[in-house]
């Protein structure tokens, strides 16, 4: 007996649901197994590591990489304090999303696109995006696996991958891949090359003023890069190396 086109089209539709939901699923299990692998074995490269790559690749016609894994008692600690006074100063103790400091952003860029839209008219009002607010682990969920891209359903897999992160890492291991992957110059990748870059010395042997200044950087590493020891990054350190003593570092 011939089914009734309706009833066809819904059984499509099912199928296709029960496929969507196999291939999420294994999309989450990849990833799960992924970051259960950074339990034992050191990250080599990121998805940002290579999408830079690709990047320079594409647009200069090189390839430009420099990075060194250092093991954690081989960074040292004013940088460990300065990195989690500047970018996460509650990183020992949240379980991986500060609210708090994502409602503040919210907040922060709900006036700042008020602001915008008083300037430039209501046709030029958009909604607010949410800049800041990330904890130490949600900024290694996104750059260890994820693109690059700002849309919806990558900020909640961001999230799914913080979860996984602080359930299967211990705080010191996620502060010592985020430490050695972590951006600080085009191309420049890891405590250890932004220590020999800018200072000449190797990671371990970073004091609290230099530790703070590559703190500073770390939001917009390719424009301080440019000035790395311009007035305000020497005045932010400052204030960096003032907060240095009251975090907790794993």
């Amino acid at each position: 007996m011939k089914l009734p086109a309706w009833r066809r089209a819904a059984r499509q539709a099912q199928r296709l649901l029960v496929l969507l939901a196999l291939s999420a699923l294994a999309l989450q299990l990849m990833f799960l197994g992924r970051v259960a692998a950074s339990v034992w074995i050191d990250p080599q490269s990121t998805a940002f590591q290579r999408s830079e790559a690709w990047r320079l690749l594409v647009e200069q016609r090189r390839i430009l990489w420099r990075q060194e894994w250092v093991d954690y008692g081989a960074i040292s600690v004013h940088l460990k304090r300065a990195v989690v006074a500047s970018e996460d100063a509650d990183f020992a103790d949240h379980g991986g999303v500060d609210w708090d400091a994502l409602e503040q952003a919210w907040e922060r860029n709900q006036r700042a696109e008020a602001r915008q839209a008083r300037r430039a008219g209501p046709a030029a009002a958009q909604p607010p995006k949410l800049v800041g607010g990330s904890t130490i682990t949600q900024q290694l969920a996104k750059n260890l696996l994820l693109s690059g891209e700002r849309t919806v359903l990558r900020k909640g897999q961001e999230f799914v991958l913080t979860l996984m992160l602080e359930t299967l890492l211990s705080k010191q291991r996620i502060l010592e891949v985020y430490l050695n992957n972590v951006e600080w110059g085009e191309g420049i990748f890891g405590a250890q090359a932004a220590a020999r870059h800018y200072f000449r010395v190797d990671a371990a042997r970073l004091g609290p003023e230099q530790a703070a200044r590559l703190a500073v950087m770390l939001p917009a590493p390719k424009r301080f890069e440019k000035r790395p020891a311009s007035p305000y990054v020497i005045a932010r350190a400052a204030t960096i190396v003032a907060r240095m003593g009251a975090v907790a570092v794993p």
